[in-house]
């Protein structure tokens, strides 16, 4: 069982952070991250699934397929992406740089950017703060990291979980950034998380990507897929324990670390910009999964239903208007039924006859909220997480790049 996250985050073994301000896009912020893993460490990474993928992603995901990482360079304020030949050439200098001050080969060198979407990476900066960063590296420094690579985030989100695998104590520790932008389609803006294990790279690929699936890629903000998506899991095997697929310690380990993954992506959500309400939308007795997330999405990323819950409204039409538009064939009306929290609303594809409206605005007022969709088609579940759209959204967006 895995203990309850800690204020201060715990150290991973074999991992090492450092954080400075290199004035990237404003002074005095920190914005600029290194993370060092030791040798010997296992790398699983998904990307983003945008087709105009942004000019670190493609240098990374060309620097894993060759060598294991030991380095991760991060900057804010600057996306590099649209930003063509210069902005790959761009994003390889920092490795090579980087790589020039510690000794390895640029090829395990992995870059990361985030921030605005086509501009020039400020490089001179980027590569002036380097050796600051480097001479700030340290064990405990995953909470000041986690500042360094927001952007319009309005806290830092970091978790840690230890689970006790036979006679060992395993660390999870991740950190994430987004805050708007969000509908990762492959993990979310940025997520790095580590472990102490020893694990074979393959089995590290895999658990990573079905975690994925009930975290990162269950949550969105706005339903924008992101240029510059990446995230990270490394397995540094330094606590003396290997797991295999068929070892009974895989269970918990990967339990842990879909608790971290899941933490981490609801924090997104909570963190969404301008957002008021924490939304679960859960829909049941789908046929498949897919359906079932095909509901949920169109409901999370429909502009009316988001307003109404920002408004407290309980205009259960917007929603039912939703789910019919899913696009899911053969679908009855006459068998869905629709809750909010524990309020039926909606009995057989019509107003419930015990609803009252009273009640609906009560439920509408709370800060946490589940819809409830049942289909009447099957036994598949899916659910999302999804946040409301406020006046506050429409600013920080209008004013993103002033």
């Amino acid at each position: 069982m895995a203990d309850a996250m800690r204020l201060a985050p715990l150290p991973v073994a074999g991992i090492r952070l450092g954080t400075t301000c290199a004035g990237i896009r404003y002074a005095d912020r920190p914005d600029l991250v290194l993370l060092e893993i030791a040798s010997h460490s296992h790398c699983a990474a998904v990307f983003t699934r945008n087709a105009f993928c942004a000019a670190p992603v493609t240098v990374a995901k060309h620097h894993l397929s060759r060598s294991m990482p030991r380095y991760l360079v991060i900057n804010t304020g600057n996306a590099n992406a649209g930003t063509g030949r210069s902005g790959l050439e761009d994003a390889k200098a920092i490795c090579t740089a980087l790589a020039e001050l510690t000794g390895c080969g640029c090829e395990a060198v992995l870059p990361f950017s985030t921030g605005v979407i086509g501009e020039p990476l400020p490089i001179a900066q980027i590569l002036a703060g380097l050796p600051k960063a480097l001479a700030d590296l340290r064990p405990e420094g995953w909470l000041t990291a986690a500042e360094g690579i927001m952007t319009t985030d309005t806290r830092p989100k970091v978790v840690s979980k230890r689970v006790v695998c036979g006679d060992y104590k395993v660390t999870i520790t991740g950190m994430a950034k987004g805050a708007g932008m969000i509908r990762p389609d492959m993990a979310t803006m940025l997520a790095f998380m580590a472990t102490d294990v020893g694990i074979e790279k393959a089995l590290l690929q895999r658990c990573l990507a079905e975690i994925v699936s009930d975290s990162f890629n269950a949550i969105t903000v706005d339903g924008d897929t992101s240029t510059n998506d990446a995230c990270l899991l490394l397995a540094t095997d330094q606590v003396g324990l290997y797991i295999t697929a068929e070892d009974a310690n895989y269970v918990s380990f990967k339990a842990a670390l879909l608790a971290v993954a899941i933490e981490l992506a609801q924090a997104i959500v909570r963190d969404g910009e301008g957002a008021t309400k924490f939304i679960t939308i859960r829909v049941e007795q789908g046929r498949d999964i897919a359906e079932c997330r095909r509901v949920a999405y169109t409901i999370a990323h429909s502009p009316l239903v988001k307003t109404a819950f920002f408004a407290a409204d309980p205009n259960w039409g917007r929603i039912l208007a939703s789910v019919g538009r899913s696009g899911l064939q053969s679908l009855r009306i006459e068998d869905i039924s629709i809750y909010l929290d524990e309020l039926c609303i909606v009995r057989h594809g019509s107003r419930y006859m015990e609803y009252l409206e009273a009640k609906g605005q009560q439920v509408m007022a709370r800060n946490d909220i589940t819809v409830c969709v049942q289909l009447g088609r099957g036994n598949a579940t899916a659910q999302i997480w999804t946040t409301d759209l406020s006046y506050d959204y429409v600013r920080i967006n209008a004013a993103y790049r002033s």
